[in-house]
């Protein structure tokens, strides 16, 4: 089978093997030394700095009030455009990256390497919700707290999510410092202060709304997908110790509100079309979402292929000189909920989504040890620590630790894209 998207471009770098090739195109935002940042799009291992496009003068009609949203410090603003102005803006590129491109001398001066750019988040994200709608993860660790029933009554009906701390959002690359907090040890009446012990990734995707919503009216399921702008990566770290004292009755607090990577690149839903898929189907006598839930198309297309990947670093190869050593490997068709329903389900009671805000999907786990997305599943709560191919043990993050993540959408027949890493070192 000949592969569709196979156009390529006068950037040689993006013909290559490249998370970024012709027909991605993610945004993001970017800034170089002494210099304000401002929007671009990837492209192999180069960027297009979108505020000297616009000044060379190579964009018009909506294209060009599109590209000069996305020329801003933030997303925001093009994300609220919709999804006509992101797809003239994505067919103006296509044509100026091109390999027959009139305009490869004009934009030659605003072509930068990614390598000698630093990144920034992407949009001012006014708030943040994580969900929980990968039914392995939750079914894994309910099992270590609740082996009789791991998964609640209410899972298989509502896609389940808790408010967020957007102040602590980062962009890939920045270290953090080990959270601290109250524990209780075990066989003791009494918490703790002090440093986690039981630091943990999880691999998850980050959702950025395009389009929002006002308040008190609901995005029918639908419409759902208009208001989705794109993905990145997303690590929500999470303080194991933390949050097996804090959660009841209310949930995560501290034990999450530290620190949570993301992937500098917005890969836009025009992107990820070609690597849509059918929702697998539920298992006999799981129950059929509620009518407002349920979309025909939704659950035809409404679904991703797209492998996760987890890598870990630790200081010793570092030292050595080491590669990182796959640690998971997962698949976001492990989702027990569509995008499409968390939309809907987190706007259902007249909560308003805004432009650039962010969804978590929560840990996507496969059903297999080698594809869980969190060291809690991996080693049993500790109780089976992970043996490294150097002979170093891990039950938790240790400190100098550094998770990489990355996804590649795979597809026979279709070119594959990418989305660039989201790694960060505890410190």
């Amino acid at each position: 089978m000949t592969p569709v998207h196979t156009q390529q471009s006068w950037i040689a770098s993006a013909n290559d093997n490249t998370d970024f090739p012709l027909h991605n195109l993610p945004l993001g935002i970017f800034s170089r030394p002494g210099e304000q940042p401002r929007g671009a799009v990837a492209i192999g291992d180069q960027l297009l700095d979108l505020a000297a496009a616009v000044a060379a003068g190579v964009f018009q009609g909506a294209a060009l009030g599109a590209a000069q949203a996305a020329s801003a410090s933030s997303l925001n603003a093009f994300f609220a455009l919709g999804s006509g102005p992101r797809r003239a803006l994505r067919a103006a590129l296509i044509e100026l990256l091109g390999e027959h491109s009139a305009h490869q001398q004009q934009l030659q001066a605003a072509i930068y390497p990614q390598a000698e750019c630093q990144m920034h988040l992407p949009a001012k994200v006014g708030d943040y919700t994580d969900f929980y709608v990968g039914i392995h993860h939750a079914t894994n660790v309910g099992k270590l707290f609740r082996p009789d029933n791991p998964l609640l009554p209410n899972y298989k009906y509502v896609p389940i999510g808790y408010h967020g701390r957007a102040s602590t959002l980062n962009i890939s690359g920045k270290a953090f410092k080990r959270p601290q907090g109250q524990t209780l040890p075990a066989g003791a009446s009494e918490p703790v202060f002090g440093p986690s012990q039981r630091l943990d990734y999880e691999l998850e995707i980050g959702v950025w709304i395009g389009q929002g919503n006002a308040q008190g009216e609901p995005i029918a399921i639908a419409d759902a997908p208009e208001h989705i702008a794109g993905l990145c990566l997303l690590n929500d770290w999470s303080a194991r110790d933390l949050q097996a004292w804090e959660y009841q009755p209310l949930g995560p607090f501290l034990s999450k509100s530290f620190a949570t990577t993301l992937s500098p690149w917005v890969v836009t839903a025009e992107a990820l079309a070609p690597f849509r898929c059918a929702q697998p189907a539920r298992p006999a006598g799981d129950p059929r979402p509620l009518e407002y839930l349920f979309d025909e198309h939704d659950q035809q297309h409404g679904a991703l292929d797209i492998e996760l990947e987890v890598l870990l670093l630790t200081p010793k190869m570092r030292q050595e000189n080491l590669a990182p050593q796959r640690i998971g490997l997962s698949n976001t068709q492990y989702m027990y909920w569509t995008i499409a329903q968390m939309v809907t389900h987190h706007s259902v009671n007249g909560c308003a989504l805004q432009p650039g805000d962010l969804l978590g999907t929560g840990t996507l786990s496969g059903p297999e040890p080698d594809q869980y997305g969190s060291l809690l599943e991996i080693t049993q709560g500790g109780k089976q620590p992970l043996r490294l191919d150097n002979g170093e043990v891990r039950s938790f993050v240790l400190d100098g630790d550094e998770i990489i993540l990355r996804a590649r959408c795979l597809r026979p027949g279709v070119a594959p894209i990418g989305f660039g890493e989201c790694r960060a070192r505890v410190v």
